[in-house]
């Protein structure tokens, strides 16, 4: 099955409900999950770019470039920023990184790191906090920290889906 490209998702905001606990917790588990995919996927895989698309090592080096931009934006929430500060939408800066020469182990590594401190701030709010807001530059609507996380809780998922699916289209070949 094929799922929808991430700059094509609709996302809708509504709930009144401090979800961020379970959100924090999910977001907590994709270092695990992660790590648990890549050490199914045979090594020669990681590093496969399919159709000119981003190989599995690539969508790994992917989730460490954005996590600083995820930290950052809720700095700019609870600083009390109009807009969230705008993301590398052509996302030049994992291109650019040469992922596939990395190893893997230290890509995996930098994200547990990274995403230690995202969940580690995100622990330390109340729940007015997580009502806080501003502007997403490319939606244009408010994205409240709940919601930011979401969101990214959404693009992890929407990265582990594309590794599994790069790894089945590989084995299929």
């Amino acid at each position: 099955m094929k799922q929808v490209k991430w700059f094509d998702r609709k996302f809708e905001f509504t709930s009144e409900q401090n979800i961020l606990p379970s959100i924090i917790a999910r977001l907590e588990g994709t270092p695990i999950r992660l790590n648990h995919k890549i050490g199914l996927i045979p090594k020669e895989h990681l590093t496969v770019q399919h159709e000119e698309k981003w190989s599995i090592q690539e969508n790994i080096g992917h989730l460490v470039d954005l996590e600083p931009l995820w930290q950052d934006r809720l700095g700019d929430i609870l600083g009390g920023a109009e807009y969230l500060r705008t993301a590398d939408l052509e996302n030049k800066k994992t291109d650019a990184a040469g992922h596939n020469e990395k190893d893997v182990n230290q890509l995996l590594f930098d994200f547990q790191n990274l995403r230690k401190t995202t969940v580690a701030q995100l622990t330390q709010l109340n729940e007015e906090d997580a009502f806080k807001y501003a502007l997403h530059p490319r939606l244009h609507q408010p994205m409240r920290v709940v919601d930011l996380f979401l969101f990214v809780a959404e693009h992890d998922d929407h990265h582990l889906a594309r590794i599994s699916e790069l790894n089945k289209l590989l084995q299929d070949k």
